[in-house]
């Protein structure tokens, strides 16, 4: 089985969209999308530098565009036929429109407000994540918690995401839980997935008012608990709460093995979930797709997929 997944924040690098907007037809369909949110995703894509993209109102837009022009450039999506999607936080819009449940215009809408919300939390209080390698899950949760710090992002193979204010996690620099073999800021302008994004909520329910979305054509694995969903009434309902809560992407590797999943491909800009399930799912095919020069590769394992 096939499972396609998307990015989340911190994904990006500067210049990473160039390659991509050669593509025939893709520069003009990213002006496009630009025009109808109201930002230069192009620019941002080619010629920012790290810390303009690193801005949470810029990042995401740009992550789920890139997500989508990537998966577009490998074919229509019932031929790529994959038995399950998913992103990692920002990456569940993405993961959205491959199963159908958003079309483009309406996940980058949603996303638009999504990242401007979360600036905007943001900025009340100064924030940040930083990634734990190594260690036990139960002896790290337990750690943070002591220190005031929620584990945002519980990723698996090794790695939990902790988020909270400068302070904390300055002491968690200092204060390591056992067995963890480093702590490592992450290029994120927010504590993603924790209460401190709780003012976002209720923006991103009002735009969520607004969308139609439809249900699942392909399952769509959560990050809230790992499981498959199958109303979009309810993929949307996730998308706003997930926000304020935190992403076990532990669970949604779980809920792939469960369905026998073999091959793993990652969009645009990819690199980060592979690698995770490189060290969880052992004995599955992994591709990321970084630059068009991946596709080839990518449309090679789709077809030994079908085929099979």
């Amino acid at each position: 089985m096939l499972v396609l997944v998307a990015p989340g924040q911190g994904a990006q690098t500067p210049g990473f969209l160039t390659p991509w907007l050669e593509l025939p037809g893709a520069a003009d369909r990213v002006a496009a999308w630009s025009d109808a949110i109201g930002l230069d995703l192009v620019h941002y894509g080619t010629q920012a530098d790290a810390d303009a993209i690193r801005d949470t109102s810029v990042a995401q837009p740009l992550l789920v565009a890139a997500g989508i022009l990537s998966a577009a450039a490998l074919g229509a999506m019932p031929e790529i036929a994959p038995g399950a999607v998913a992103g990692h936080s920002v990456g569940e819009i993405t993961a959205a429109v491959f199963a159908g449940v958003l079309s483009d215009a309406a996940a980058l809408r949603f996303v638009r407000t999504r990242g401007l919300a979360m600036a905007d939390a943001a900025a009340i209080t100064e924030t940040g994540m930083s990634a734990l390698l190594g260690g036990d899950p139960e002896t790290s949760v337990a750690h943070l918690e002591k220190l005031g710090l929620t584990p945002a992002n519980i990723n698996g193979a090794g790695q939990i995401v902790a988020a909270g204010t400068l302070e904390q996690l300055a002491a968690l620099a200092e204060d390591k839980p056992e067995g963890v073999r480093k702590v490592v800021p992450l290029k994120v302008a927010g504590a993603f997935h924790t209460r401190h994004m709780a003012p976002a909520v209720e923006t991103l329910a009002k735009a969520a008012a607004d969308l139609a979305p439809a249900d699942p054509g392909i399952p769509y694995v959560s990050n809230r608990d790992g499981r498959p969903v199958a109303s979009g009434a309810e993929v949307l309902e996730r998308l706003v709460g997930q926000v304020a809560n935190p992403v076990r992407w532990d669970l949604c590797m779980e809920t792939f093995k469960e369905l026998g999943v073999t091959t793993l491909i990652e969009v645009c800009p990819g690199g980060t979930l592979t690698g995770l399930a490189k060290r969880a799912l052992p004995g599955v095919r992994t591709l990321a797709l970084k630059t068009p020069d991946d596709l080839d590769a990518a449309r090679a394992l789709i077809t030994e997929h079908v085929d099979a």
